[in-house]
Protein backbone atom coordinates (compact mmCIF):
# COMPACT_ATOMS: atom_id res chain seq x y z
CA UNK A 1 0.00 0.00 0.00
CA UNK A 2 1.16 3.56 -0.88
CA UNK A 3 0.72 6.51 1.37
CA UNK A 4 -0.94 9.45 0.41
CA UNK A 5 0.58 12.28 -1.66
CA UNK A 6 -1.00 14.92 1.62
CA UNK A 7 1.58 13.00 3.95
CA UNK A 8 4.35 14.12 5.28
CA UNK A 9 7.77 12.83 4.18
CA UNK A 10 9.33 10.89 6.33
CA UNK A 11 13.63 10.63 6.88
CA UNK A 12 14.61 7.13 8.52
CA UNK A 13 17.90 6.69 9.31
CA UNK A 14 19.12 2.60 8.86
CA UNK A 15 21.80 0.61 11.27
CA UNK A 16 23.28 -0.90 7.90
CA UNK A 17 26.02 -2.71 9.33
CA UNK A 18 23.59 -4.56 12.26
CA UNK A 19 22.00 -7.64 12.12
CA UNK A 20 23.08 -11.40 11.48
CA UNK A 21 22.26 -11.61 8.02
CA UNK A 22 23.73 -8.67 6.20
CA UNK A 23 23.58 -6.20 3.79
CA UNK A 24 21.99 -8.06 1.39
CA UNK A 25 19.05 -8.74 3.90
CA UNK A 26 18.90 -4.80 4.55
CA UNK A 27 19.16 -3.96 1.36
CA UNK A 28 16.21 -6.49 0.29
CA UNK A 29 14.38 -4.70 3.37
CA UNK A 30 14.65 -1.12 1.88
CA UNK A 31 13.70 -1.83 -1.86
CA UNK A 32 10.43 -3.78 -0.15
CA UNK A 33 10.31 -0.24 1.82
CA UNK A 34 10.67 1.62 -1.10
CA UNK A 35 7.80 -0.12 -2.86
CA UNK A 36 5.62 0.43 0.01
CA UNK A 37 5.83 4.06 0.68
CA UNK A 38 5.85 6.95 -2.04
CA UNK A 39 7.12 9.42 0.25
CA UNK A 40 9.75 7.83 2.48
CA UNK A 41 13.67 8.92 1.58
CA UNK A 42 16.07 6.24 3.79
CA UNK A 43 19.76 6.80 4.50
CA UNK A 44 21.71 4.17 4.91
CA UNK A 45 24.69 4.35 7.29
CA UNK A 46 27.39 1.97 7.38
CA UNK A 47 30.58 0.95 4.79
CA UNK A 48 30.33 3.56 2.09
CA UNK A 49 32.10 0.99 -0.26
CA UNK A 50 30.35 -1.91 0.52
CA UNK A 51 26.60 -0.12 0.93
CA UNK A 52 27.48 0.89 -2.74
CA UNK A 53 28.70 -2.04 -3.79
CA UNK A 54 25.14 -3.96 -2.50
CA UNK A 55 23.00 -1.25 -3.82
CA UNK A 56 24.25 -1.56 -7.32
CA UNK A 57 23.79 -5.05 -7.67
CA UNK A 58 19.88 -4.61 -5.80
CA UNK A 59 19.40 -1.92 -8.95
CA UNK A 60 19.12 0.69 -6.70
CA UNK A 61 22.61 2.09 -7.21
CA UNK A 62 20.60 5.47 -8.37
CA UNK A 63 17.48 5.39 -6.28
CA UNK A 64 16.68 9.20 -5.73
CA UNK A 65 15.22 8.61 -2.51
CA UNK A 66 18.23 6.68 -1.03
CA UNK A 67 21.26 7.96 0.52
CA UNK A 68 25.01 6.64 2.38
CA UNK A 69 26.20 8.29 5.18
CA UNK A 70 29.84 6.65 5.62
CA UNK A 71 30.65 5.19 9.33
CA UNK A 72 34.02 3.64 9.94
CA UNK A 73 33.29 1.19 12.93
CA UNK A 74 30.74 -1.20 13.89
CA UNK A 75 29.31 -2.14 16.90
CA UNK A 76 29.62 -5.65 18.15
CA UNK A 77 26.67 -8.10 19.19
CA UNK A 78 28.57 -9.20 21.79
CA UNK A 79 29.81 -5.85 22.61
CA UNK A 80 29.79 -4.24 25.92
CA UNK A 81 27.37 -1.41 25.78
CA UNK A 82 29.80 1.00 27.96
CA UNK A 83 32.71 0.30 25.44
CA UNK A 84 30.21 1.04 22.23
CA UNK A 85 29.48 3.93 23.67
CA UNK A 86 32.75 5.32 24.47
CA UNK A 87 35.31 3.41 22.40
CA UNK A 88 32.91 3.51 19.14
CA UNK A 89 31.73 7.07 18.35
CA UNK A 90 31.86 6.12 14.40
CA UNK A 91 30.19 3.59 14.66
CA UNK A 92 26.89 2.66 12.10
CA UNK A 93 24.23 2.70 15.50
CA UNK A 94 25.88 5.89 16.92
CA UNK A 95 25.67 7.97 13.42
CA UNK A 96 22.41 6.77 12.66
CA UNK A 97 21.28 8.08 15.99
CA UNK A 98 23.06 11.38 15.44
CA UNK A 99 21.07 11.95 12.69
CA UNK A 100 18.19 11.51 14.38
CA UNK A 101 19.61 14.27 17.36
CA UNK A 102 20.62 16.60 14.45
CA UNK A 103 17.40 16.35 12.76
CA UNK A 104 18.71 15.09 9.55
CA UNK A 105 16.31 11.76 10.04
CA UNK A 106 12.92 11.45 12.33
CA UNK A 107 13.87 8.15 12.94
CA UNK A 108 16.80 5.38 13.49
CA UNK A 109 16.12 1.47 12.85
CA UNK A 110 19.24 -0.96 13.97
CA UNK A 111 19.33 -4.54 14.01
CA UNK A 112 22.63 -4.58 16.18
CA UNK A 113 23.21 -5.11 20.13
CA UNK A 114 20.15 -4.19 22.43
CA UNK A 115 22.35 -3.15 25.39
CA UNK A 116 24.41 -1.10 23.13
CA UNK A 117 21.52 0.55 21.30
CA UNK A 118 19.79 1.23 23.79
CA UNK A 119 23.11 3.01 26.09
CA UNK A 120 23.67 5.12 22.80
CA UNK A 121 20.51 6.03 22.60
CA UNK A 122 19.87 7.56 26.15
CA UNK A 123 23.03 9.04 25.78
CA UNK A 124 22.47 11.01 22.23
CA UNK A 125 19.02 11.47 22.36
CA UNK A 126 18.10 11.86 26.20
CA UNK A 127 14.86 10.83 27.68
CA UNK A 128 11.72 12.91 27.94
CA UNK A 129 11.28 15.20 30.49
CA UNK A 130 9.25 13.23 33.48
CA UNK A 131 10.77 10.08 32.27
CA UNK A 132 13.53 8.49 34.15
CA UNK A 133 13.86 4.74 32.00
CA UNK A 134 13.32 4.49 28.31
CA UNK A 135 11.51 1.10 27.58
CA UNK A 136 11.38 -1.48 25.05
CA UNK A 137 8.61 -2.51 23.76
CA UNK A 138 6.54 -4.53 20.86
CA UNK A 139 3.27 -5.47 19.47
CA UNK A 140 2.28 -9.61 20.08
CA UNK A 141 -0.30 -11.19 18.16
CA UNK A 142 -3.74 -11.57 20.81
CA UNK A 143 -7.04 -12.48 19.71
CA UNK A 144 -8.24 -9.08 18.60
CA UNK A 145 -5.46 -8.34 16.71
CA UNK A 146 -1.81 -7.39 19.45
CA UNK A 147 -1.51 -6.27 22.69
CA UNK A 148 2.08 -4.15 23.72
CA UNK A 149 4.15 -5.41 26.16
CA UNK A 150 6.65 -3.72 27.68
CA UNK A 151 9.37 -3.58 29.54
CA UNK A 152 10.98 -6.00 27.58
CA UNK A 153 14.22 -5.94 29.19
CA UNK A 154 16.07 -2.11 29.19
CA UNK A 155 15.24 -2.42 32.87
CA UNK A 156 15.57 -5.54 34.90
CA UNK A 157 14.41 -4.32 38.37
CA UNK A 158 11.51 -1.20 38.42
CA UNK A 159 10.36 1.39 41.12
CA UNK A 160 6.53 1.75 41.27
CA UNK A 161 7.20 5.20 39.42
CA UNK A 162 8.99 3.43 36.24
CA UNK A 163 6.41 0.70 35.92
CA UNK A 164 3.74 4.00 35.61
CA UNK A 165 5.94 5.86 33.18
CA UNK A 166 5.59 2.47 30.97
CA UNK A 167 1.85 2.25 31.23
CA UNK A 168 1.80 6.04 29.95
CA UNK A 169 3.94 5.14 27.13
CA UNK A 170 2.11 2.46 26.06
CA UNK A 171 -1.44 4.38 26.49
CA UNK A 172 -0.28 6.78 24.44
CA UNK A 173 1.25 4.27 21.67
CA UNK A 174 -1.85 2.45 21.52
CA UNK A 175 -3.67 5.62 20.94
CA UNK A 176 -1.13 7.07 18.56
CA UNK A 177 -0.51 3.87 16.60
CA UNK A 178 -3.95 2.00 16.74
CA UNK A 179 -6.43 5.11 17.09
CA UNK A 180 -7.36 3.12 20.62
CA UNK A 181 -9.39 6.31 22.64
CA UNK A 182 -8.99 4.73 25.79
CA UNK A 183 -6.61 1.46 25.42
CA UNK A 184 -6.95 -0.86 28.83
CA UNK A 185 -3.74 -1.12 30.80
CA UNK A 186 -2.75 -3.71 32.96
CA UNK A 187 -0.10 -4.75 35.15
CA UNK A 188 1.51 -8.26 34.40
CA UNK A 189 1.53 -10.56 38.10
CA UNK A 190 1.25 -14.14 39.02
CA UNK A 191 -2.40 -13.56 39.81
CA UNK A 192 -5.34 -11.31 39.37
CA UNK A 193 -6.13 -11.29 43.29
CA UNK A 194 -5.12 -8.22 45.27
CA UNK A 195 -3.11 -9.95 47.64
CA UNK A 196 -0.57 -11.77 45.07
CA UNK A 197 2.76 -10.10 43.45
CA UNK A 198 5.21 -8.31 45.42
CA UNK A 199 5.31 -4.72 47.09
CA UNK A 200 6.81 -2.70 43.42
CA UNK A 201 3.65 -4.32 41.57
CA UNK A 202 0.80 -3.05 44.52
CA UNK A 203 2.23 0.33 44.57
CA UNK A 204 2.13 0.99 40.93
CA UNK A 205 -1.46 -0.35 40.68
CA UNK A 206 -2.55 2.70 43.31
CA UNK A 207 -0.81 5.26 41.07
CA UNK A 208 -2.53 3.30 38.11
CA UNK A 209 -5.96 3.86 39.44
CA UNK A 210 -5.45 7.20 40.84
CA UNK A 211 -4.46 8.47 36.96
CA UNK A 212 -6.64 9.02 34.06
CA UNK A 213 -5.74 6.18 32.64
CA UNK A 214 -7.78 3.15 31.47
CA UNK A 215 -6.37 0.71 34.30
CA UNK A 216 -7.90 -2.60 34.38
CA UNK A 217 -5.78 -4.14 36.98
CA UNK A 218 -3.37 -7.25 36.95
CA UNK A 219 -2.88 -9.69 34.24
CA UNK A 220 -1.24 -13.32 33.93
CA UNK A 221 1.08 -14.35 31.27
CA UNK A 222 -1.69 -15.99 29.39
CA UNK A 223 -3.64 -13.25 28.91
CA UNK A 224 -1.59 -11.19 26.92
CA UNK A 225 -2.72 -13.26 24.23
CA UNK A 226 -6.10 -12.60 25.09
CA UNK A 227 -8.36 -9.77 24.73
CA UNK A 228 -8.05 -8.37 28.61
CA UNK A 229 -6.06 -5.37 27.86
CA UNK A 230 -4.40 -3.61 24.96
CA UNK A 231 -1.31 -2.32 27.16
CA UNK A 232 0.19 -4.90 29.72
CA UNK A 233 3.04 -3.49 31.82
CA UNK A 234 6.11 -5.20 33.91
CA UNK A 235 9.67 -5.03 34.51
CA UNK A 236 12.17 -5.98 32.07
CA UNK A 237 13.04 -8.55 33.66
CA UNK A 238 9.73 -10.42 33.73
CA UNK A 239 8.64 -8.56 30.37
CA UNK A 240 11.78 -10.32 28.20
CA UNK A 241 10.95 -13.79 30.15
CA UNK A 242 7.30 -13.40 28.82
CA UNK A 243 8.73 -13.02 25.60
CA UNK A 244 11.38 -15.24 25.17
CA UNK A 245 9.04 -17.75 26.26
CA UNK A 246 6.22 -17.18 24.04
CA UNK A 247 8.53 -17.13 20.89
CA UNK A 248 10.42 -20.70 22.10
CA UNK A 249 6.64 -22.27 22.30
CA UNK A 250 5.69 -21.02 18.59
CA UNK A 251 8.60 -21.96 17.32
CA UNK A 252 7.89 -25.41 18.98
CA UNK A 253 4.48 -25.63 17.95
CA UNK A 254 5.73 -25.12 14.47
CA UNK A 255 8.38 -27.89 14.77
CA UNK A 256 5.87 -30.52 16.12
CA UNK A 257 3.27 -29.84 13.36
CA UNK A 258 5.49 -29.56 10.60
CA UNK A 259 7.09 -32.94 11.67
CA UNK A 260 3.57 -34.34 12.14
CA UNK A 261 1.88 -33.58 9.09
CA UNK A 262 4.91 -35.48 7.07
CA UNK A 263 4.96 -38.57 9.78
CA UNK A 264 3.17 -40.98 7.09
CA UNK A 265 1.42 -41.05 3.89
CA UNK A 266 -1.48 -40.10 5.46
CA UNK A 267 -1.12 -37.54 7.49
CA UNK A 268 1.14 -35.61 4.08
CA UNK A 269 -2.33 -35.71 2.95
CA UNK A 270 -4.16 -34.35 5.51
CA UNK A 271 -1.71 -30.97 5.79
CA UNK A 272 -1.99 -30.79 1.75
CA UNK A 273 -5.81 -30.15 2.47
CA UNK A 274 -4.73 -27.97 5.71
CA UNK A 275 -2.61 -25.88 3.51
CA UNK A 276 -4.85 -23.24 3.11
CA UNK A 277 -5.55 -22.90 6.86
CA UNK A 278 -2.40 -23.36 8.07
CA UNK A 279 -0.94 -20.40 5.94
CA UNK A 280 -3.61 -18.17 7.04
CA UNK A 281 -2.46 -19.60 10.56
CA UNK A 282 1.00 -19.28 10.10
CA UNK A 283 0.52 -15.68 8.64
CA UNK A 284 -1.37 -14.82 11.91
CA UNK A 285 1.52 -15.77 14.08
CA UNK A 286 4.72 -14.99 12.08
CA UNK A 287 7.10 -13.64 14.23
CA UNK A 288 8.28 -11.69 11.11
CA UNK A 289 4.79 -9.70 11.05
CA UNK A 290 5.35 -8.11 14.85
CA UNK A 291 9.10 -7.67 14.02
CA UNK A 292 10.28 -3.66 15.39
CA UNK A 293 10.45 -3.16 19.06
CA UNK A 294 10.36 0.92 20.05
CA UNK A 295 12.78 2.50 22.37
CA UNK A 296 10.29 4.45 24.19
CA UNK A 297 10.86 7.82 26.41
CA UNK A 298 13.45 8.93 24.26
CA UNK A 299 13.81 12.71 22.10
CA UNK A 300 13.41 10.70 19.38
CA UNK A 301 12.37 7.29 17.64
CA UNK A 302 14.21 4.63 17.66
CA UNK A 303 13.25 0.97 16.77
CA UNK A 304 15.31 -2.37 17.24
CA UNK A 305 14.61 -4.81 14.96
CA UNK A 306 15.76 -8.87 15.91
CA UNK A 307 18.49 -9.46 15.04
CA UNK A 308 18.07 -12.50 12.66
CA UNK A 309 15.86 -10.60 11.09
CA UNK A 310 15.28 -11.35 7.33
CA UNK A 311 14.33 -9.02 4.73
CA UNK A 312 10.58 -8.92 5.66
CA UNK A 313 11.29 -8.97 8.91
CA UNK A 314 13.71 -5.77 8.47
CA UNK A 315 11.15 -3.71 6.37
CA UNK A 316 8.32 -4.59 8.71
CA UNK A 317 10.34 -3.16 11.18
CA UNK A 318 10.91 0.09 9.21
CA UNK A 319 7.31 0.57 8.92
CA UNK A 320 7.31 0.76 12.46
CA UNK A 321 9.52 3.93 12.68
CA UNK A 322 8.01 5.19 9.96
CA UNK A 323 4.57 5.50 11.53
CA UNK A 324 5.64 6.18 15.09
CA UNK A 325 7.68 9.12 13.17
CA UNK A 326 4.33 10.40 11.53
CA UNK A 327 2.20 10.24 14.69
CA UNK A 328 5.25 12.21 16.54
CA UNK A 329 4.64 9.20 19.00
CA UNK A 330 8.19 11.31 21.34
CA UNK A 331 6.16 14.85 21.76
CA UNK A 332 2.94 12.60 22.40
CA UNK A 333 4.28 10.98 25.44
CA UNK A 334 6.04 13.65 26.89
CA UNK A 335 2.54 15.69 26.82
CA UNK A 336 0.73 13.43 28.46
CA UNK A 337 3.74 12.23 31.20
CA UNK A 338 3.52 16.08 31.99
CA UNK A 339 -0.39 15.89 32.56
CA UNK A 340 -0.34 12.93 34.91
CA UNK A 341 2.75 14.45 36.62
CA UNK A 342 0.78 17.98 37.40
CA UNK A 343 -2.71 16.11 37.85
CA UNK A 344 -1.25 12.85 40.35
CA UNK A 345 -0.59 14.25 44.01
CA UNK A 346 1.53 10.87 44.19
CA UNK A 347 4.24 11.30 41.47
CA UNK A 348 6.32 14.40 41.21
CA UNK A 349 9.23 15.23 38.56
CA UNK A 350 12.13 14.24 41.01
CA UNK A 351 10.06 10.64 41.59
CA UNK A 352 10.17 10.14 37.44
CA UNK A 353 13.27 12.49 36.26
Amino acid sequence: MTDSPATPPVRVAIDAMSGDNGLEAVVAAVSLCLQRHDDVTLTLVGDQAQLRQQLDAAGLGTEARLSITHSSEVVLMDELPSRALRAKKDSSMRVAINLVHRGDADAAVSAGNTGALMAIARFVLKTLPGIDRPAIVSALPAKQGHTYLLDLGANAACTPEHLFEFAVMGSVLARAVDGRESPRVALLNIGEEEMKGVDAIHRAQELLRASRLNYVGYVEANDIFGDAADVVVSDGFVGNVALKSAEGVAGFIKDIMVRTFSERWWSRLAGAAAWPVLKRLGARIDPRRYNGASLLGLRGVVIKSHGSADAMAFANAIDVAIIEARKGLPARIGEDIARELAASPDLSPADSA
